[in-house]
């Protein structure tokens, strides 16, 4: 069972992104979805308590200022903590340019959770979304610019510095982090973005140090392991396995690299962030 609040959206006129349900729950113990596949992307953010979630092969425990997505046409199975059941909003949404907007918030098909320190934010939108529910022209435009915030507010979190303006460097910046966001779990390294890109690896370099004060070789690495640190926290997957899923071939070199980035090896953050892990009911 779940206390939720529901909108529902039929026939936006809006094609690149438009809303198409949203609403708050909170659930009761071991309240459970799925296995099921949805028709629309939704973007769940936990407020309080915590869960489980799985998508595929992976199972991810969840709490309070984290999220995950579900795509459509995908397989999910999401459940409330036995003694911490959660409360969460969620925001069902579609669009030809829908998967760019998730790009933008550093989620694809191979990362389907995500973090966010404004949880306060945005429950306000979506309680303000939930206010306007007819479909007037003005509620529509209004939900619009309401789903347009969610997201601004998300962009928050990416692990990309802002760069200062339009100009052709950022522009290449930009394209080869979204390059490695995508791909940072295929064997790839800086000749790969650099030919991605169109540019020469010491251009690359170049661009980098100036825009972002990291070169890209740094970048890269610094991503795999915020990825990897989010696996080793949020699921039972091996430190072999959370390697592979972050573009080491070598649990050597994986354990080598987070060592020196994170001062511990992954077993021993693993032990030190899940101190009271879930136990699998599935």
């Amino acid at each position: 069972m779940e206390d939720a609040h529901v909108l529902q959206m039929t026939g936006s006129k809006f094609q690149d992104l438009c809303l198409n349900f949203c609403g708050v729950s909170e659930c009761e113990p071991c309240h459970s979805f799925g296995p099921a596949v949805r028709p629309s992307y939704i973007l769940h953010y936990i407020l309080s308590g915590k869960g489980i979630y799985r998508v595929g092969e992976r199972t991810y425990k969840l709490k309070e200022g984290q999220g995950f997505l579900i795509e459509p046409e995908e397989i999910t199975f999401y459940q409330a903590d036995e003694r911490e059941p959660w409360t969460y909003l969620w925001v069902g949404f579609a669009g030809v340019q829908a998967e760019m907007f998730l790009q933008d918030i550093g989620l694809n098909s191979n990362q389907h959770v995500f973090q966010s320190g404004y949880g306060g934010q945005l429950k306000r939108i979506v309680v303000d979304m939930l206010k306007n529910n007819t479909l007037s022209q003005t509620h529509q435009y209004h939900l619009q610019s309401l789903l347009y915030e969610f997201f601004a507010v998300l962009t928050r979190d990416v692990q990309m510095e802002a760069v200062a303006e339009e100009n052709r460097d950022s522009v290449y910046v930009k394209k080869a982090v979204v390059f490695i966001q995508n791909n940072y779990f295929r064997r790839i390294g800086v000749a790969d973005i650099a030919k991605h890109v169109g540019v020469s690896r010491s251009y690359l370099y170049k661009i980098f140090v100036k825009n972002l004060q990291t070169t890209p070789r740094e970048f890269l690495t610094r991503l795999r392991l915020v990825r990897a640190k989010e696996l080793l926290e949020l699921t039972e997957l091996s430190v072999e396995g959370v390697a592979m899923s972050c573009g080491y071939q070598e649990a050597l070199v994986f354990s080598k690299a987070f060592k020196q980035e994170v001062g511990m090896p992954p077993s021993h953050y693993r032990k030190i962030c899940c101190k009271h892990p879930l136990d699998r009911q599935l």
